[in-house]
């Protein structure tokens, strides 16, 4: 079973879509954070150990997971999606985008 989390900032339109859409597809586990501290979901260690896969919106989250969780992240891959903060929760243009985005991820 392969373990993905999903980050944005705030974790409560992209990173919590991207959960929604492919929570339950077979063969994967999904998660969701924020790496923000007002996040719904704040990023934890946990989280960041219990995943295989680390995929995050945009280049500054991938800057700040490093920063905030660089002692963890010897063995996961981390993976941009280049997903900007410009659609609201369920958004079929993110839904599009997220599945067009992961699909290389999620083999």
């Amino acid at each position: 079973m392969k373990r993905i989390l999903f980050l944005c900032s705030r974790n409560k339109l992209r990173s919590p879509t991207a959960e929604e859409i492919f929570a339950g597809r077979p063969g994967i586990e999904v998660d969701s954070a924020g790496l923000s501290a007002d996040a719904e979901v704040v990023l934890s260690e946990e989280q960041v150990e219990w995943a295989d896969l680390i995929l995050v919106m945009e280049r500054i989250h991938r800057a700040r997971l490093n920063k905030r969780f660089g002692h963890l992240l010897a063995d996961k891959r981390v993976a941009v999606l280049g997903i900007p903060d410009r659609y609201e929760f369920m958004e079929e243009a993110l839904i599009e985008k997220l599945k067009v985005s992961c699909k290389n991820y999620l083999n």
